[in-house]
């Protein structure tokens, strides 16, 4: 049995649903392995996200919104899971990012568009996971639609990692057709949606490179989301005045840095800068977002750490006249009212 308890969110509040494996958001589940003898073992892990104020679900009002599945793993040969789980960006290339390794959601690319801080999980869906072959690991998943139109709200995704020394290399690719558009597709609406589109495709790779007490890395994706309707983080993203738009693409560049001062004792920093292109009726237009965040963590004990955060983004280049043109840190309560917007954060958080 695993269960898990860390502080509440502004996400998870409002309420919306907290996300990735880092997130760290308050949660309560149960794993469990058992010997099929000739090398095979039955797996099973079920995951609650809960707020902890008022004690409601978190992931949209789901029983088990983090994780439900139940599968069979060979040593030799991979393992193969079927249900509520992680795509391949979140299980591959994820790691390589701030907010999907050590930092959490307020690092994360804006409107968490490439999905690295698992703003969705995929449901209906059977996952393969190799073996680690001299350092390589690969997999992918094919979330079902659950719908007599196979492709309306299904997704597949495939991804790899490369590690050796202290060099970290992952890529990874993820395709979701009509996210979001039905109640018990892959994603779902009103749960944990990042868009809701017409397609979602996001591509990228990044790379880590631990050397002593140093961690450096670099990410780079892709996102391309046609006929946007809306962001499960601030509603609709459509311009004024009767335009249509037909697709958005964010092109996002992360630098990142940890040191490891002690063992208990660690500080991170990120920069990423994201260019869109926002393809209306009305033209085309560019607009930009830097990100920085900065990080304090220190253990009181295996089980018990402190933290200090603080997140800010500024929203420049071409004006849309769309919610694009002001600052957003995911996390935040609300959208800025200006083209900039700071968080800062402090907790204390627990594991048993």
């Amino acid at each position: 049995m695993k269960a898990l308890i860390s502080p509440i969110t502004p996400r998870e509040a409002r309420p919306t649903r907290c996300k990735a494996a880092t997130c760290r958001g308050s949660r309560w589940g149960l794993k469990g392995t058992e010997d099929l003898g000739g090398g095979l073992k039955a797996v099973f892990q079920i995951e609650s996200g809960f707020d902890v104020n008022n004690g409601r679900l978190a992931q949209g009002g789901l029983g088990f919104g983090r994780q439900a599945y139940v599968g069979v793993s060979s040593g030799s040969l991979g393992t193969v899971t079927v249900g509520r789980q992680y795509d391949s960006l979140v299980d591959y290339l994820a790691p390589t990012t701030a907010n999907g390794n050590w930092g959490g959601y307020l690092f994360s690319h804006p409107y968490d568009n490439d999905n690295t801080d698992n703003t969705f999980r995929v449901n209906n869906t059977v996952k393969y996971t190799s073996p680690t072959f001299v350092g390589l690991q690969f997999g992918g998943t094919y979330s079902f639609s659950n719908d007599t139109n196979f492709a309306n709200n299904r997704q597949y995704s495939v991804g790899m990692q490369y590690a050796t020394g202290g060099l970290l290399f992952a890529a990874a690719y993820l395709q979701a057709n009509n996210p979001s558009a039905t109640s018990f597709g892959a994603i779902n609406n009103g749960g944990d949606e990042n868009f809701v589109a017409n397609r979602l495709q996001v591509f990228g790779a990044g790379v880590n490179y631990t050397l002593g007490a140093t961690t450096l890395g670099f990410a780079y994706t892709n996102s391309y989301i046609t006929q946007p309707v809306s962001s499960g983080y601030v509603g609709p993203i459509t311009p004024g005045g009767g335009a249509a738009l037909s697709s958005l693409r964010f092109n996002n560049f992360e630098v990142n840095a940890k040191y490891q001062f002690t063992p208990a004792l660690f500080a991170g920093a990120m920069y990423t800068y994201t260019r869109t292109s926002f393809n209306a009726s009305s033209g085309q237009s560019h607009p930009s977002f830097h990100s920085a965040g900065l990080m304090l963590d220190y253990n009181l004990s295996k089980r018990t750490d402190v933290y200090l955060q603080g997140a800010y983004q500024h929203a420049a280049g071409d004006k849309t006249g769309s919610v694009l043109d002001v600052a957003y840190v995911p996390g935040a309560a609300d959208v800025s009212s200006t083209t900039n917007q700071f968080v800062l954060r402090a907790a204390l958080r627990h594991k048993f």
